[in-house]
């Protein structure tokens, strides 16, 4: 039996359809051909329509299935994997009120520091793990202040992975650790986060009904398994935000377990069984897809913004589609180690939680008209991401996180050998690369809720590395270029 899963990304759509009893993975997709696009009404804004999010989940599946010819009766669940800290809210006909204001949208920065010092710095955290910060309970607030006429009409707040399953049973539905990444969860009370909630004088009852993260959430309306060409009654059986649903990808699902991924923005996510949280905030902590409040499960998250979408810019910047990823690798490795001077402070893709909340721009600094040639800039790109990597690891390392070993999936710019060495040698880790993805876990993890595997550990347990990348010996190179890209980004910090 079979299972597909779905991961809603901000540049795309994945699907997988998998075989649960064998981890065999029968097809991969992606949806739409092109990347999607972010509106920017405003300088450091970011939307998305969630309506073009379920169209490209409905192309996405059509394809897998003529690619994989498996009858529709064999599909027995689905997944979601999603982008998190996302704001979508629907009226009493689940109508989309307004664009989604998406995880990397700015604008709430200000509303959840204001809310973080009046309930008081050391309660929230001890609550809720968190500032409110930029998340999705402070997106909700700023539209009840900016927006008064939207928000009159707000039956339910979702995190986008929410509004997919709603489109998919009908049902607005939320999970724990949803609610847990919007600053919507008290951990101290394990109830929703009243302390906040009060504080910006929303309603709980803008929540939805709680599900498991793993387990029967829904099944498909009539409509909807009209329109991908799935059986009414369908599970939807797992649903969670997109880096903890990597690491469940990855099986990373027990305490000092890391993974990490590299697509439009950068994470690396480390599991406690503590409730940690950093006091500076520059890391964040998540309810694991596993965690419950007699065994808890906390994902501690360093979120890098400006990381992917640099490499795609610099990409559609010297060669639009006629430039590919793998060509950009082989001129970045026409360069030596450092670009010869030049480097990129990536950090042009909103406010950076790991500078604070301080959106700096990105940088391309120290051009040499005379010497830097396009390969360079490229070079610069790569290695200007896998620094800001490091930046933060660093971060994590002295907050006792063990880095020694990194779990990465083979569909983002770990794929790059110049980056995944980059890192490997300034942290010391060894970078295990596995051949899953996140719209894979998810439809593993959706068996799960169907009886097609025991638990979520026997059903993403059984891969094994493809590669491993190993810090080199010869690193003095690597250390003087990332020092010079650190005191470029102190200067601009100050």
């Amino acid at each position: 039996m079979y299972t597909i899963g779905y991961d809603l990304g901000s540049s795309s759509i994945k699907a997988a359809l998998v075989e649960v009893a064998t981890g065999k993975i029968l097809a991969r997709v992606t949806a739409p051909e092109t990347e999607l696009s972010m509106d920017n009404p405003e300088p450091g804004w970011a939307e998305q329509n969630p309506e073009d999010w379920y169209k490209y989940v409905v192309e996405a599946t059509k394809k897998v299935l003529a690619l994989t010819q498996v009858p529709s009766k064999d599909i027995k669940a689905v997944g979601i994997g999603y982008q998190m800290h996302g704001l979508v809210i629907v009226d009493d006909r689940h109508e989309v009120i307004r664009p989604s204001i998406i995880w990397c949208d700015g604008r709430a920065v200000e509303t959840g520091d204001k809310a973080f010092k009046s309930i008081g710095t050391d309660v929230c955290l001890t609550h809720h793990l968190n500032s409110p910060g930029n998340f999705t309970a402070s997106k909700l607030k700023w539209v009840a202040d900016n927006e008064p006429a939207n928000f009159a009409r707000v039956k339910y707040a979702l995190l986008p992975g929410d509004y997919l399953a709603l489109k998919l049973t009908g049902e607005a539905t939320t999970t724990v650790t949803g609610l847990s990444e919007g600053i919507l969860w008290d951990f101290t009370e394990n109830s929703p986060a009243h302390l906040v909630l009060d504080e910006m004088n929303l309603s709980a009852d803008l929540l939805p009904r709680r599900v498991p993260a793993i387990g029967k959430q829904g099944v498909l309306t009539a409509t909807a398994a009209q329109e991908l060409g799935l059986e009414p009654g369908t599970v939807v059986g797992y649903r969670a935000g997109d880096q903890p649903n990597n690491a469940l990808s990855l099986n990373v699902l027990a305490p000092g377990e890391v993974a990490a991924t590299g697509g439009t923005s950068g994470v690396v996510y480390g599991v406690s069984d503590r409730l940690a949280f950093d006091p500076g905030q520059r890391v964040n902590s998540f309810a694991h897809v596993n965690h419950t409040s007699d065994a808890p499960r906390i994902g501690i998250l360093l979120c890098i913004n400006g990381s992917g979408i640099l490499h795609r810019w610099v990409k559609n910047l010297l060669g639009g589609e006629a430039l590919s990823y793998g060509e950009m690798e082989t001129l970045a490795a026409s360069v030596p180690v450092g670009s010869e001077g030049l480097h990129f402070l990536p950090f042009g893709n909103g406010p950076e939680r790991m500078l604070n909340n301080k959106n700096i721009g990105a940088h391309l600094l120290g051009i040499d008209l005379n010497r830097h040639d396009r390969a360079h800039v490229i070079r610069a790109g790569i290695e200007g991401i896998a620094f800001s990597f490091v930046y933060g690891m660093k971060i994590m390392q002295d907050l006792g996180v063990d880095l020694s070993t990194i779990r990465v999936g083979n569909d983002n710019l770990f794929q790059s050998k110049i980056f995944s060495t980059t890192i490997a040698t300034l942290t010391g880790a060894t970078i295990e690369m596995h051949d899953t993805t996140g719209a894979v876990g998810a439809a593993l993890a959706a068996g799960v809720a169907v009886g097609l595997a025991d638990s979520v550990e026997a059903a993403v347990g059984r891969q094994e590395a493809i590669s491993i990348v190993r810090p080199i010996t010869d690193k003095v190179t690597l250390e003087t270029a990332y020092a010079a890209w650190e005191n470029s980004l102190t200067e601009r910090m100050k």
